[in-house]
């Protein structure tokens, strides 16, 4: 249980980011093609944004050279939340407490049947039994099923880019967060039963596309393909805008508020690498556009 509330923290919010309905394609990187990665600058600063895959495959390294240089000329790295945080045993436990029902709640109390039923066979089709997971409620659920699959199709977080960076500059670089794991597990526990139902249905409707979505996603992230990324990130919305207030505090609002402290950095004079879930950079209220409208200097790499 342990090691798997530890990759539900790195899986948190790539939920939503994989719920890819359309059939898109983009091409896989070649010379001279742009990397999810741009750099920001302002009269005084300039920040490095790398978007991040959370959870990845080996052979996603090496990186190419142009994120390894930037990251190598920042003095900050700024991350979403900081992987060493994530074994702390208070917040184990506040994601323990927070995803369980309180006073003996079930699952099927807050479910309907429907959804409970397929919520049974998906968890039996993984080899895990629905008594275990009676009391959880349907956000840890989903994740707790999506971490399933991506480790069954090779998608480890401990590939991931955030892991990644955060060692390599552990010791050397000084770490702060953008926001911190409990603000993530408390945002995700304030939805509804309603809001928490739908986004348990379209996790479980959307398992069985899983390894063509994050294919798709990950050719976009390699070639730089912010227009793919976006309507990836937008094609479960689009579908089906009922999911727009999970949208709305899962992506864009923590897209503003993200690109709030990306700003204050700006106003600062150091040279400062960030890396978040590339879903917070694309389209008009990605990061990226936020930051443009205020007037910075901005480049794609």
């Amino acid at each position: 249980m342990r090691k798997l509330l530890w990759g539900n923290f790195l899986v948190l919010f790539t939920a939503l980011t994989l719920l890819v309905a359309p059939a898109l394609a983009a091409e896989k990187a070649g010379a001279g093609q742009k990397s999810f990665l741009w750099e920001v600058r302002s009269k005084s600063a300039t920040v490095y944004i790398l978007g991040s895959v959370h959870l990845a495959k080996a052979d996603i390294y090496p990186l190419p050279q142009k994120i390894e240089e930037s990251f190598d000329k920042s003095v900050v790295l700024a991350l979403e939340a900081d992987p060493a945080k994530a074994k702390d045993e208070k917040l184990l436990q506040l994601m323990l407490v927070s995803a369980l029902y309180p006073g003996g709640g079930t699952l099927r109390e807050h479910l309907s049947r429907d959804t409970y039923d397929l919520a049974s066979r998906e968890l039996q089709q993984l080899g895990l039994p629905m008594e275990s997971f009676n009391r959880t409620r349907p956000w840890f659920l989903a994740m707790t099923m999506e971490t399933f699959e991506f480790h069954r199709l090779g998608y480890d977080p401990a590939h991931g880019i955030d892991i990644y960076f955060a060692g390599k500059a552990m010791g050397k670089k000084r770490i702060v967060e953008l926001e911190t794991f409990d603000y993530q597990i408390r945002l995700m526990n304030d939805f509804s039963d309603r809001e928490q139902e739908l986004f348990l249905i379209y996790t479980l409707r959307d398992l069985e596309k899983l390894k063509d979505g994050i294919e798709k996603l990950m050719s976009a992230w390699h070639s730089g393909d912010s227009k793919t990324m976006e309507a990836l990130v937008t094609g479960t919305l689009r579908e089906s805008p009922e999911l727009r207030p999970i949208f709305d505090r899962l992506i864009y609002q923590r897209s503003r508020e993200m690109a709030a402290k990306v700003e204050r950095f700006l106003q600062g004079k150091e040279t400062i690498f960030v890396v978040v879930g590339a879903a917070h950079l694309v389209g008009n209220e990605g990061i990226i556009e936020i930051l443009r409208r205020k007037g910075f200097s901005i480049l794609q790499m």
